[in-house]
C-alpha cells in the first residue's frame, strides 16, 4: 500500500472515531407472512432496537393487495417496543378518499410517520391519478406528519431522464416531505453527484442514504435486474465464486458496506437507513463498526 493510500485510510478510519455516537440510522424491515418469518423479524427488531435507531419502517406492496399485514407488523412493533414507526404508503392503487382515511387513522393512532411512495406498478401501462408529490400534500392537509419520500441516484426506471427524475424529487419536497432516503446503491461518487444536483436545484433537506448490506449476492444481482443500480466491477469480482459460500459473502458485505459508509461520513454524512431484509447480522456488525452500540 502506497504512503498516500495509507494516509487516507488514516484519515477515514479517524473520521469513524471522532464521531462515536455522533450517526444516526434507521432501519426497514417487511411484514411477514409466515409465524417462521415472523420469529426471524422479531429477533432482528430485538437485536437492532438497542441501537436507538431515529425510526424504523416497514415495507408494504400493492400487488399483495391488502395493508392487513403492514398495519399489523407497524401496530405490533409500537406496542411491544417503544421504536418510533413509519409504515410505507403507497397511492398508485388507492383513490385520494381512502388514502386519506388510512392517514387520518395513522394520526388518530399515533403514528405521525410516514414512508411517502407512488408505488410500483400493479399492471403495464396502468396510469396513475396520483404521484408520490400529491400524496405528501395529502398527508400534510390531513396532519403534520414527518414523511420520508425516495430518491433515486442513477434515475428510476421510469423516469424520462435524469433531469425530470430531479424535478419529480424537488415536487416532493415542495409539497412538505421532511427527507429523502435513497434507493440502495454501490457507487458512491454517483451518490455524492446526486447529492450536489440536488443542491443545485434548490434541495435544502438531507438526502439519506440507503445501504444494503450483501449478504446473498445472487439476491442482489437479482434486485438490479428491476432498478437501474449499477454494481461495480470489483464487488462482481471480489464475489465470484461464492455462490455456495454464504458465510464468506457475508464478511465480504459487511466489508464492502463499511468501506462505503467510511468515505460517506469523510463526505459529511450522518445518518443511514438500512434495507436490513429482515436479517440484523450485518447491519448490527457495521452499526457497531460505527459507534452505535448497544445502549444496555
Amino acid at each position: 500500500m502506497s504512503m498516500f493510500h495509507a494516509t487516507q485510510q488514516e484519515i477515514l478510519n479517524q473520521y469513524l472515531a471522532e464521531l462515536q455516537g455522533n450517526i444516526n440510522v434507521s432501519f426497514e424491515f417487511f411484514p411477514p407472512r409466515t409465524n417462521e418469518m415472523k420469529k426471524i423479524l422479531w429477533k432482528t427488531i430485538k437485536k437492532l432496537s438497542k441501537l436507538n435507531p431515529i425510526f424504523v419502517s416497514v415495507t408494504y406492496s400493492a400487488n399483495s393487495g391488502t395493508r392487513d399485514y403492514t398495519d399489523k407488523t407497524i401496530n405490533d412493533i409500537k406496542k411491544h417496543t417503544r421504536l418510533v414507526v413509519a409504515p410505507h404508503l403507497t397511492c398508485i392503487n388507492e383513490t385520494p378518499q381512502a388514502l386519506q382515511i388510512i392517514a387520518q387513522e395513522y394520526w388518530n393512532n399515533g403514528i405521525h410517520n410516514i414512508v411517502a411512495l407512488r408505488g410500483d406498478q400493479i399492471k403495464k401501462n396502468h396510469q396513475s391519478s396520483m404521484h408520490a408529490a400529491d400524496l405528501v400534500y395529502l398527508l400534510k392537509k390531513v396532519g403534520n406528519f414527518d414523511i420520508s419520500v425516495a430518491a433515486y441516484p442513477e434515475v428510476h426506471p421510469e423516469a424520462k431522464n435524469a433531469q425530470s427524475d430531479l424535478i419529480n424529487l424537488k415536487k416532493k419536497i415542495d409539497a412538505g416531505a421532511n427527507r429523502a432516503i435513497t434507493q440502495f446503491f454501490f457507487d458512491v461518487e454517483q451518490y455524492l453527484r446526486f447529492r450536489d444536483l440536488c443542491v443545485s436545484v434548490g434541495i435544502d433537506i438531507e438526502i439519506i442514504p440507503g445501504i444494503l448490506p450483501i449478504f446473498n449476492f445472487r439476491q442482489v444481482q437479482n434486485f438490479i435486474t428491476f432498478t437501474k443500480v449499477k454494481i461495480p466491477h470489483w464487488i462482481y469480482v471480489i464475489f465470484h465464486g461464492l455462490d455456495h459460500d454464504l458465510k464468506t459473502q457475508k464478511m465480504l458485505g459487511t466489508f464492502v458496506a463499511i468501506d462505503m459508509i467510511r468515505i460517506l461520513i469523510k463526505e459529511g454524512v450522518r445518518n443511514f437507513h438500512f434495507y436490513t431484509l429482515n436479517r440484523s447480522d450485518l447491519t448490527y456488525a457495521i452499526c457497531h463498526s460505527l459507534g452505535i452500540k448497544n445502549k444496555n
